[in-house]
């Protein structure tokens, strides 16, 4: 099942996606549920999904504005270095554990929406990557068990402002620009998808393919990160994972390729989608 979050006549909601028709969820929940985390906190993903199988799709999905598949996450943690080729065009050691850091949710967009090149900096750079929404919560939970927490998949694109995020070692400046990360179209529920490590990602800009790599060159899978991730803090129902980005971002071509205003950048994952947005300038605001 593919679900999504979108904005229609001033107002937001989630539903089922078939075909290019929104099955919405309004009416279909307590009135306490508002979004999708709402729904799977209120039910799981297995009740999201049963929920939305009641309802008939009708509202056009040309008609909406796509947000983030889950746009009020309580947390959002992204991965670095997690991709072979990627650590070693970045000529780092490989790592013993998994290298993790924060976005905040206002630093992401919706499918088709821009992505906002700040003022401050001629360093963005694209990042494709595989997301992972959580379903069920948990803490220290093992690896064996990991998968039943996922509620699905979707793209990302974790769009990164290079010299912020040299600024220091700690990457965070860089990473959590208002507007510089990208996630949709749909999240794909976990049943629909056999095993993540079998996805192509894809990633271009203005039609050039830039990324191309199996998501199973990942160092630590899925089922590590959630484990490794729920050790140190709980996880809950609309947290993201940003599971990390494969070789050929900008930083690292010769000479480095950044964004412009105008480019249109597509991350493709086999069975989950493409996600599209164009770079548009952040301007300053007036003094």
């Amino acid at each position: 099942m593919k679900l999504v979050s979108y904005r229609y006549d001033g107002r937001c909601s989630f539903g089922r996606l078939e075909g290019d028709l929104i099955a919405s969820g309004d009416g279909l929940f307590d009135g306490g549920v508002r979004t999708l985390r709402d729904a799977l906190d209120a039910v799981g993903p297995h009740g999201v999904e049963r929920v939305l199988e009641q309802r008939q799709p009708h509202l056009p999905l040309a008609a909406a504005e796509l947000l983030p598949p889950v746009p009020d996450p309580r947390k959002i943690l992204c991965v670095g270095l997690n991709y072979r080729a990627h650590q070693e065009e970045a000529s780092r050691d490989l790592p013993a554990f998994p290298v993790i850091f924060p976005r905040f949710a206002d630093s992401q967009v919706g499918h088709g929406q821009p992505l906002l090149r700040p003022a401050e900096s001629q360093q963005f750079d694209y990042e494709g990557e595989l997301a992972v929404v959580i379903g069920h919560g948990g803490r220290r939970i093992p690896e064996h068990a990991a998968m039943a927490h996922v509620a699905g998949y979707s793209c990302y694109n974790d769009g990164s402002v290079r010299d912020w995020q040299r600024h220091t070692h700690q990457w965070l400046p860089g990473k959590t620009f208002p507007g510089t990360g990208g996630f949709g179209p749909v999240l794909v529920t976990a049943a629909d998808v056999a095993d993540h490590r079998d996805l192509t990602l894809t990633t271009k800009v203005n039609g050039e393919i830039l990324q191309l790599a199996s998501v199973g060159d990942m160092i630590f899978d899925v089922r590590r990160l959630i484990s490794y991730i729920s050790t140190f803090t709980a996880l809950s129902p609309g947290d993201v994972i940003v599971t990390g980005t494969p070789a050929g971002v900008g930083a690292f071509r010769e000479p480095p390729r950044f964004l412009a205003d105008g480019d249109l950048v597509e991350v493709e994952l086999t069975g989950i989608g493409t996600l599209a947005n164009t770079v548009h300038a952040d301007a300053l605001p007036p003094l």
